[in-house]
């Protein structure tokens, strides 16, 4: 016997979502808008369905899936693009929308995405068999940016993440290293604009970019490097 597990998942109106999985390079292999809204896209072995519920609000989601790829730094890049063709730019917050690339702390690298009718998608590499949650490190820098992640990429709690952020920024009697700081800032900085906080985040951004890294420091902080170029553009 086979059996296969498939995503049914919400949304208000069909057409925005099958829309944002046609530019990722899915293809709808059903659609219907009556007696009820119901489609199906399909991109390789995955597949996702969706129900229109008129009552719904997108923005009170807490559906999703999570998507395992054995190259998900082409899938990312992949799916940029084909978003920046269908919607004149990159969609890096509000709805829909797709998050940066990051290594998280329990054996996988991801991304997330948001689709328009609020379902989270995440998208992972596993790059250790371990998939427990690694202990936080004692370091209040190492440990703060530790939490932070989990917070704003596992449990999508913005706030929580940021007052973890703000917390050890304001600290006088400990500094980061020039990698942690900027982490820091770039995390905090994408958290405020995704909260709305235009001004914050733009002060924040400014100050990550004032941070001078080493070329080894570059290349070990490259993801919050491009996240942080692609947040100011």
């Amino acid at each position: 016997m086979t059996e296969k597990t498939i995503p049914l998942l919400p949304c208000r109106t069909i057409q925005p979502v099958v829309d944002f999985y046609t530019a990722l390079g899915f293809e709808t292999t059903f659609l219907q808008k009556s007696p009820y809204a119901y489609a199906v896209v399909v991109r390789g072995p995955v597949e996702l369905q969706f129900f229109g519920m008129k009552a719904y609000d997108p923005k009170e989601s807490y559906s999703g899936c999570y998507i395992l790829t054995d190259d998900v730094d082409t899938l990312h890049a992949t799916f940029r693009a084909g978003l920046k063709e269908a919607y004149g730019r990159i969609p890096l917050r509000g709805l829909p929308r797709i998050g940066p690339l990051k290594d998280m702390s329990y054996g996988v690298r991801q991304f997330l995405m948001t689709d328009p009718g609020g379902n989270s998608i995440r998208v992972g590499q596993k790059t250790d068999e371990d998939q427990s949650h690694r202990p936080a490190p004692k370091e209040t820098f190492a440990r703060a940016l530790h939490m932070a992640d989990l917070f704003a990429d596992s449990k999508e709690d913005l706030p929580g993440a940021a007052k973890i952020i703000d917390r050890v920024l304001a600290l006088d009697s400990e500094r980061p290293t020039p990698v942690q700081l900027l982490r820091l800032l770039v995390l905090r900085g994408d958290i405020a604009l995704r909260l709305g906080e235009e001004e914050t985040a733009r002060l924040l951004l400014e100050r990550a970019a004032a941070v001078r890294l080493t070329d080894e420091e570059s290349a070990f902080a490259r993801d919050s490097l491009e996240r942080l170029a692609e947040l100011r553009s």
